[in-house]
């Protein structure tokens, strides 16, 4: 494994060493503003516990990668995909729909009058795309209940984030805002070599410092290079999904071609020829 000066930060043993800690809540802080772009302003937090139970046997333990609440009691879950996942947008949702039901108290709900707070599920997501998101340009998908014919918001205290990371591709001249600053790092972080001009500001500073591989003992680097060898196993798995697939796909359509080409008159050498199919294989074609 190739070492590089600062840790991959969407490796999950490095988002939790940057984020997950009391001493550096102020950067968690400063990029869940950045996200919400002026929309709300969180000045405080405190982490709480990122696991809870099931409501069944058979939905077990859920374990959160970083559960925390707001100044003002907003409830945030912020998780790291670096794959797609089975039924990945139903998690999400039950993810937040279970921080809501959770608020309910036991008994006297009549004084309680669902006063729920606010709830937001942000995801990071590193190698892969949102599914049905329309496109490769989109990089921050910011969601909340709204009207289907006018998109009026209908409810504006739940809300979901989904980050797509390789949608992100500004280079640091190219950065203009706080949001981009931490796009960039949190994508590029483990390829640089010094902090770059546009983010020496105290918040990257000290994110800076806290990245460096050097710091790490050898117990944390034995777990950092465990959790980054996890994340390269499953984005490798992925790409070879993906080019399986493709590859699929293009044998399906070259056995189509050349049904079309035998309707068409043309002997099996000539297809063979123009599609790289074997002979043997159009053969079969012309019996089915």
């Amino acid at each position: 494994m190739k070492k590089t000066k600062y840790i991959d930060l969407i490796s999950d043993y490095g988002f939790k060493r940057v984020f997950s800690s009391e001493p550096n809540k102020d950067l968690l802080i400063d990029f869940i503003n950045a996200l919400f772009k002026g929309r709300k302003t969180i000045v405080d937090l405190v982490y709480d516990k990122n696991e809870y139970v099931g409501d069944t046997d058979e939905l077990g333990t859920v374990i959160l990668d970083l559960l925390c609440t707001g100044d003002k009691g907003e409830k945030f879950v912020v998780e790291v995909q670096t794959s797609p996942q089975f039924n990945f947008k139903r998690r999400m949702l039950y993810y937040g729909s279970k921080l809501i039901a959770d608020q309910a108290p036991k008994g006297n709900r009549r004084d309680w009058n669902y006063q729920i707070s606010e709830v937001y599920v942000i995801v990071l997501m590193d190698g892969f795309r949102f599914s049905g998101s329309g496109g490769r340009s989109h990089v921050l998908h910011d969601i909340c209940l709204c009207y289907r014919d006018t998109g009026k918001v209908f409810y504006e205290d739940m809300g979901y984030m989904f980050i797509e990371l390789v949608n992100f591709t500004k280079r640091e001249d190219e950065l203009d805002s706080n949001l981009d600053a931490w796009l960039f790092v949190l994508k590029n972080m483990s390829r640089l070599d010094k902090i770059p001009l546009y983010l020496r500001k105290p918040v990257f500073q000290k994110l800076f410092r806290i990245a460096e591989y050097s710091r790490l003992n050898k117990e944390e680097k034995k777990m950092y290079d465990i959790s980054l060898k996890r994340k390269w196993d499953a984005q490798g798995a992925l790409t070879y999904a993906e080019e399986k697939g493709r590859k699929e796909g293009r044998e399906e359509e070259k056995r189509a071609s050349a049904q079309r080409m035998l309707e068409k008159g043309f002997d099996t050498e000539e297809i063979s020829d123009i599609l790289g199919l074997s002979v043997e294989e159009i053969e079969k074609l012309k019996n089915t």
